[in-house]
């Protein structure tokens, strides 16, 4: 029986961030509301409300659930350009707009939320940056290198992957790589 309302609960848990987490992508964190959540979730708002604590809660789960920078940072420090810009040239040819992405987008303007993002950004992009990079620059390096980044998951998600005729993959690696070399000079 126990495991069974564990399965449950699971389920439930997993259905209201599903919920919340297509609603703050469509809609934005001040355009949702605990009961629309609720109602896309098929659960009730105390029930939210337990498992998550408030809307911010909910939100700074939903931001969490893609995970950080995963593996782009696992390279020896001569390869980090170059994986750096093979990731944005992904994000910029994606036809899968990040959902997490969509939502800080529409998102952005709430200053409920800006100590979250702020928190997210640094903990999953600038924070495990800087610390692969040497010498006293090492954060606005990677600030630089953020700005990038996350311009470019802005400039996907509010234009597409066909928006711009970019050259082949190649050649966009290659460039975005003298970029961010330029960024992570010491």
């Amino acid at each position: 029986m126990d495991e069974v309302r564990q399965r449950d609960r699971a389920g439930t848990r997993r259905r209201i961030l599903d919920a919340a987490r297509k609603l703050f992508t469509e809609l934005g964190y001040d355009q949702v509301t605990m009961r629309l959540i609720s109602a896309e979730a098929d659960a009730n708002v105390a029930l939210i409300n337990r498992y998550f604590g408030s809307k911010r809660e909910l939100f700074a789960e939903v931001l969490a659930m893609q995970g950080r920078f995963p593996g782009v940072l696992d390279v020896p420090e001569e390869e980090l350009p170059r994986r750096l810009a093979e990731y944005v040239a992904e994000r910029l040819r994606s036809e899968q707009a990040s959902p997490v992405m969509a939502a800080l987008i529409r998102s952005a303007s709430c200053s409920e939320i800006h100590g979250l993002i702020r928190d997210r950004v640094s903990s999953a992009i600038l924070e495990p940056l800087a610390a692969r990079l040497p010498g006293p620059e090492a954060i606005f390096q990677a600030a630089v290198a953020t700005a990038l980044i996350t311009g470019a998951g802005t400039l996907s998600q509010l234009y597409g992957p066909d928006a711009f005729d970019a050259p082949d993959r190649e050649t966009v690696i290659r460039r975005l790589t003298a970029v961010f070399e330029a960024c992570l000079r010491a």
